[in-house]
Formats: C-alpha cells, structure tokens, sequence
C-alpha cells in the first residue's frame, strides 16, 4: 500500500512538473521571439477593450479563444523554425517553404483574430 503511494505521488509530481515546463517554454518564447511580444500587447490591449466596452459573455469566450489561437499558432511556427534551424543550418529551399506555410499559419490567425475583433469592438466602439 505504501509502495503505491510512493508510485501515485511520482506520478503526481511528474504531472507538475509538466506546467513548470510549459511555463518555461512560455517565459522562452517572451524572451527570445518579437512577435510574440507584439501579439501579447494585442492580447491585453484586447482584454482592456473588452472591460472597458463590457462586451458579453460570448464576445468573450470569442475575444479569449482568439487570443489562444494566435499565441499558440505564434509558439508553433517558433518552434517549427528553430526545428528547421538545427535539422538544416543552411538555407535550402525546403526549408524555406516550410518556415513561410508556417509563418502564413500565424499570419491567417491574426487577420481572422483582427476581422473578429472588428466585429466586436468596432460598433460598441462606434455608439461611443
């Protein structure tokens, strides 16, 4: 009995040290990436509209999910880049094509997250 105790709490310790790790990841990105910095501004400036403009319960599950999007999609071509960087150095064309569908991945989640805060923002913002 002791013994699975023992095997439940490594377990269990495993399990937290996996958030230690996406937080890790997380303060990474910050640090080393400009454009994810630039889509956390986006994201806060965002939220601020949201409190500011009391938008509703839907607008924002919609507002959060789309900051999600972004920032997820930001991480990934983050890491699909340095991926490619340690598997080819040199520029190859390969490589390229990769790094720019990657690149487009993100660019289409902001002009979609944009296009939806348009939507949402911009007549609260128009009765003012």
């Amino acid at each position: 009995m002791f013994r699975n105790w023992r095997l439940q709490n490594n377990s269990s310790m495993k399990y937290f040290h996996s958030f230690g790790y996406a937080f890790s990841g997380i303060k990474q990105c910050f640090k080393s990436e400009i454009n994810f910095k630039v889509h956390c501004v986006a994201a806060i400036v965002a939220v601020a509209l949201g409190l500011a403009l009391d938008i509703n319960s839907t607008e924002w599950i919609l507002v959060i999910l789309c900051i999600a999007f972004v920032l997820c999609f930001e991480m990934v071509n983050t890491v699909i880049e340095k991926l490619c960087n340690v598997v080819q150095p040199e520029k190859h064309p390969a490589i390229k094509i990769i790094k720019d569908i990657s690149a487009a991945a993100v660019l289409i989640s902001a002009l979609s997250s944009i296009t939806i805060g348009a939507i949402i923002f911009l007549p609260k913002i128009f009765i003012l």
